[in-house]
């Protein structure tokens, strides 16, 4: 079983922004709804934007 270790996960608003290795060393930037139902989610090369779109998001399911 292989679990996906997220570190400097912070909060923004719904959205969680997480920074995790994938294989061969590479550096990836995650942001995801944490609201129910919502789904969404994005990796990015940078920090600054998946922050951004943790910031920008606006959920559909309220």
């Amino acid at each position: 079983m292989f679990v996906r270790k997220f570190r400097n996960v912070v909060r923004i608003g719904p959205v969680q922004v997480g920074t995790r290795r994938e294989s061969g060393g590479i550096i990836r930037h995650t942001a995801a709804c944490t609201a129910p139902d919502c789904g969404w989610s994005a990796a990015y090369e940078l920090r600054q934007g998946a922050e951004l779109a943790a910031r920008s998001h606006r959920c559909t399911v309220r």
